[in-house]
């Protein structure tokens, strides 16, 4: 079932989301103090281009710059692509078949938001960290 739904989300949002957050990543790569920020960027993209059977959790030793890296990210792509969710959500969402697309689009935008100190895991296994 899971790749039944990411199929469809592949050809619906996933690669256009994926899209985003590669030209974010390359954009970020562009100075080394921006290479975390686009390494974080690449590594959502896949979690866009192929989200169900995985979640986010919180990783128990991120620490103060986690946040400070999150403010940053958050002036500097976060919002954008909170934005692209936003609108793909909505649109998704006109449509019955959609509605659940929709919901999980609305699912990322906290991690679109502030990535740093989240971990993308597997949901047969939630709360695994390094």
């Amino acid at each position: 079932m899971k790749t039944i739904l990411n199929v469809i989300w592949l050809v619906l949002s996933g690669f256009w989301l994926f899209l985003g957050y590669c030209l974010a990543g390359l954009i970020l790569c562009v100075t080394i103090i921006g290479i975390p920020f686009g390494v974080a960027a690449f590594r959502i993209a896949l979690y866009a281009l192929w989200p169900f059977g995985y979640t986010t959790v919180e990783r128990r030793d991120a620490g103060a710059g986690s946040a400070l890296g999150n403010i940053l990210w958050l002036l500097l792509a976060g919002w954008w692509l909170a934005l692209g969710h936003i609108f793909t959500g909505i649109a998704l969402c006109v449509t019955i078949i959609g509605i659940p697309f929709g919901i999980a689009n609305f699912k990322m935008i906290p991690i679109s938001l502030l990535p740093l100190g989240r971990e993308i895991v597997p949901t047969d296994a939630p709360f695994a960290t390094r």
